[in-house]
């Protein structure tokens, strides 16, 4: 089978990629504006990739277009459609389908499939479930929305376990729409028997009025559990109690409360895990934060519904390196009163970001400075729906400097609260400057963006640098 898709560039679209052309599949995409790391991994598998979205493709013939969710039957300021591809493929009237229902139909069918949703996290849970069914030797297939540094690829079919049963798949489940033409949740596609329940609050506010939009798909997605299937639930979360109190049907295992079926004894980097007020394992590894040590837990759990006792599960979360572009170190510039790191991470929700800094903090020494760069680009923070929340999200971070451009809000006013702590820039040139005078040897600049962020972090780099250099040659 030809499958052109539409959009291959998102990281679930990417992934839907990396699993067709693995299956044997030919496969093409178009999309605008390409940034790593899943322009890598496409360039890697020798996928044709073309820019932009004109009609032109249509005479590739594909036997099926892949439409993912970024497009749409919107029409630019003069008319013409914003997506003409789309609208050739409607006109002409030949097959195509969602990202989701394609790979329900062509990956999922038949296997055994771990879901992780929640409204943050998703993506680090994705992955050190795969990892943990990995090291137990269960030969997992997976879709992360990210590269997992111990696999080096975001998706792969996987096989069957050595000791017999469905294969597994796990996948990451968002809850945002489907498609242009399929408005539920993308995870109602996917049929899984073991659920995995993070977390949940107001997020997308470009397609949810308010949380209890949201709290109905994520019940929609607990309809679709089977009755020997499991739930992995928050117990911290008011909002997943309410998903519960909805209706259910499977079994169901808490993780995070004082009292839950799953919980921890110890600091985030080096923690006890408890199973029903037993020791059943310890976790000692390289990540930091509460948020982390939660998510280890409802891997942990989810592990366990398919054979993978604790104690394993947990061993194997020592050996886990995270994802790409989660508190990844991008480099580093020696001074002489101290070495200034910068790190990338994908953090974009006032919850992610006050994690994220808090994450960072509890791995640097007393003292030591937190320079949190960012900009607000997911469409919930476009819209300015959560901007009140940005100062909250930010208290941890010593200063805080703002990329504005093509903000119809104004950042400025959002973040006054934080007086001088806090900078904001309508370019990434001049934010650059701003965050280079503002850095003294030791710093810590933590990059946040759901996106490319203009290259910010090489940009920082070679600025730092060349200012070593001056100061080396003054």
């Amino acid at each position: 089978m030809h499958i052109h898709i539409l959009g291959i560039c998102g990281t679930f679209m990417g992934g839907l990629a990396a699993l067709a052309r693995e299956a044997g599949h030919r496969v093409t995409g178009c999309d605008a504006g390409v940034y790593p790391p899943m322009s890598e991994q496409l360039r890697a598998l020798d996928i044709g990739l073309m820019e932009g979205f004109g009609t032109e493709q249509l005479a590739l013939q594909p036997d099926l277009f892949v439409v993912g969710n970024l497009v749409s039957r919107a029409r630019r300021a003069d008319g013409s459609p914003k997506y003409p591809l789309m609208e050739a493929i409607l006109d002409a009237g030949v097959p195509y389908t969602s990202g989701p229902q394609w790979l329900a139909d062509h990956v999922l069918k038949g296997r055994h499939v771990l879901a992780v949703a929640g409204t943050h996290g998703k993506t680090t849970t994705t992955a050190m479930l795969a990892w943990i069914l990995e090291q137990a030797g269960l030969v997992p297939g997976f879709l992360v929305g990210g590269v997992p540094i111990n696999f080096g690829v975001s998706a792969r079919l996987g096989g069957r376990p050595p000791g017999g049963g469905p294969a597994l798949f796990v996948i990451e489940a968002d809850e945002y729409d489907t498609a242009f033409f399929d408005k539920r949740s993308k995870f109602v596609h996917y049929r899984p028997r073991t659920a995995i329940l993070n977390n949940l609050e107001f997020d997308h506010a470009d397609i949810f009025d308010n949380l209890a939009a949201i709290e109905r798909q994520f019940h929609h997605l607990v309809r679709t559990v089977p009755g020997t299937g499991r739930l992995v639930v928050n117990g911290l979360e008011d909002s997943l109690s309410r998903v519960l109190h909805m209706g259910c049907w499977s079994e169901v295992r808490s993780f995070g409360a004082a009292v839950s079926d799953f919980t921890a004894q110890g600091e985030p980097q080096d923690f006890r895990v408890q199973h029903q007020g037993r020791e059943a394992g310890h976790v000692k590894w390289a990540l930091s934060g509460v948020h982390n040590q939660l998510n280890a837990l409802a891997a942990i759990s989810a592990a366990e519904h398919v054979g993978v006792l604790p104690a394993v599960a947990a061993q194997a979360l020592a050996s886990f390196q995270s994802v790409k572009r989660r508190m990844e170190v991008c480099g580093r510039v020696g001074f002489a009163g101290g070495d200034i790191t910068v790190y990338d991470d994908f953090a974009h929700h006032p919850t992610a970001i006050r994690t994220t800094v808090d994450g960072l903090r509890r791995r640097l020494p007393p003292g030591a400075r937190i320079l949190a760069v960012f900009e607000p680009r997911s469409n919930t923070m476009k819209l300015g729906a959560m901007k009140s929340q940005l100062p909250w999200s930010l208290e941890g971070a010593d200063l805080a400097f703002c990329h504005a451009g093509g903000l119809d809000w104004d950042a400025r006013s959002a973040l006054q609260p934080m007086g001088a702590r806090a900078s904001v820039a309508d370019s990434i040139e001049a934010l650059v400057e701003e965050v280079v005078s503002a850095t003294k040897p030791g710093d810590h600049l933590l990059c946040m963006s759901n996106g490319g962020f203009g290259g910010v972090h090489q940009k920082l780099l070679d600025s730092l640098q060349n200012q070593k250099q001056q100061t080396l040659s003054s």
